[in-house]
């Protein structure tokens, strides 16, 4: 079967207004523009980079949801208080209440809508912080992000939306009154006003802005990061300028598995732990419940002082994570036809290893981790060789403040009331997550609130004729 190749629209095709404009292609905006087309909105999307997908495509272990029907053929019988609560445990308690609530309640509803548009996510997973499988990810196991952006952008080549590429936005245009109206758009033919009677900020967030992390939380400064270099905030000096809230900014999650020896830095998604994967020392000794929240896990990591850690998996775990194949095409995978060898070739105590991994793999039988209290991703041992090592790092991953807004996906001023005709979702936004995000709930935001952004903006639109 040939790859599917999305091209986006030429600037010529670019009319003087819409109905709504979503700033960005990720995730978010490709689910908000579906959403508002199928809703009647005349829709265009613009994306600064040449690529599309944003830093959804980096996206690597599942979308969170509970009470499935994907879950309940699987047997897994879940309820969305237990999402609710461990998503806020997840957050410090720090999570915005009516945006966690319209978050869980919605997650099943939006797996639905995506596999009414043939965006089929029925294998499952578990990641750090949730206590079942949750994670919904393609049949093929194969990384969800990319699988979600391509099918997106196939319902958008049918629907026959506009998506204009190396289209940068650098102004929102406001009425007499405040309202937003539009946008000021650079593009190559020239700088270009497009009215609007909406506008949606889906630009992501800025792990990839030295500038504002170093604003912010000027410790993080220097960490590399596993974003798209695309992601520097721009969405948040957009809304800055028509008098937005920001908030949580100083919340950024270090994603404790990453890949960083190179010039590229590579996340090493949660789903290798959430198959079996452990985490060992130089010691080659286990040191940290590995499925625990990504904080207190990227912590351990670096208390250790030992340049990063290794994840140890085996053939069994690599056949449940299929991006496994690509990490090993890249060359990050070590291999080892025992662990003794692999323990050698990584450099880490090559009689602890073994020792420490039959420790496990009894502690797995037994359905008992007694040293660091580990519950999930414990479906099998690490027994079947060859034997797989990934050196990792922690990096800079998410930011979890943003644009303050409402579960309307409306962004509010600093007053906290509704800026008219601005709308936020997806990492731009703020106060979802909390103090840290839980691995699965990024993917689910952009579909969630994408889809919740795409109706409001159609409500709205209705109700203002």
């Amino acid at each position: 079967m040939a790859k599917f190749v999305f091209t986006p629209n030429a600037i010529s095709e670019l009319a003087d207004s819409y109905d709504a404009v979503v700033i960005g292609a990720g995730g978010t905006g490709l689910t908000a523009a579906l959403q508002a087309h199928e809703l009647g909105l005349k829709v265009a999307v613009f994306e600064k980079n040449e690529n599309l997908g944003g830093n959804t495509n980096k996206a690597s272990s599942g979308m969170n949801a509970a009470e499935s029907d994907y879950q309940l053929q699987a047997g897994i019988i879940d309820n969305k208080e237990d999402f609710y609560r461990e998503t806020l445990r997840g957050g410090g308690l720090l999570n915005d209440r009516d945006l966690l609530r319209f978050f869980v309640d919605h997650s099943a509803l939006a797996v639905d809508w995506l596999r009414n548009r043939k965006i089929e996510l029925s294998d499952l997973t578990i990641t750090g912080g949730m206590s079942k499988k949750r994670a919904h990810r393609p049949a093929s196991m194969a990384p969800v992000g990319g699988y979600l952006v391509t099918g997106l952008l196939k319902n958008i080549e049918a629907e026959k939306i506009p998506v204009f590429n190396k289209a940068k936005v650098e102004r929102l245009l406001t009425d007499e009154t405040g309202k937003v109206s539009g946008i000021s758009v650079n593009t190559e033919a020239g700088t270009k006003e497009v009215k609007a009677k909406a506008v949606l900020l889906a630009t992501g967030g800025f792990g990839a802005s030295q500038e504002i992390i170093g604003q912010y939380r000027p410790d993080l400064s220097g960490y590399k990061t596993t974003n798209q270099p695309g992601a520097t905030g721009d969405g948040l000096k957009l809304a800055q300028a028509v008098d937005a809230q920001l908030v949580q900014m100083d919340f950024i999650q270090v994603h404790p598995t990453a890949q960083t020896d190179g010039e590229r830095v590579f996340l090493i998604g949660e789903a290798v732990r959430g198959e079996g994967a452990i985490l060992v020392n130089k010691a080659g000794k286990r040191f940290v419940n590995e499925l625990n929240t990504r904080k207190i896990v990227s912590g351990a990591i670096t208390d250790l002082n030992e340049d990063g850690a290794y994840l140890i998996f085996d053939q069994g775990i690599r056949n449940h994570v299929k991006a496994v194949e690509f990490y090993d095409s890249i060359g990050l995978v070590e291999h080892g036809d025992s662990l003794e060898a692999l323990a050698e070739k990584i450099g880490v105590d090559a009689t602890n290893l073994p020792a420490t991994v039959a420790t496990w793999n009894k502690q797995v039988a037994a359905s008992d981790d007694s040293d660091f209290g580990r519950t999930t991703g414990m479906e099998r041992g690490i027994e079947e060789g060859p034997f797989f090592a990934i050196h990792v790092h922690p990096a800079i991953h998410y930011t979890m403040g943003g644009i303050h807004i409402d579960p309307e996906t409306r962004a509010l001023d600093s007053n906290g009331k509704p800026i008219v005709g601005l709308y936020a979702a997806g990492e731009v936004s703020g106060g979802l997550h909390g103090s840290n995000r839980i691995g699965g709930n990024s993917i689910a935001e952009t579909v969630i609130f994408g889809r919740q952004a795409g109706i409001q903006m159609a409500k709205f639109i209705a109700e203002n004729k």
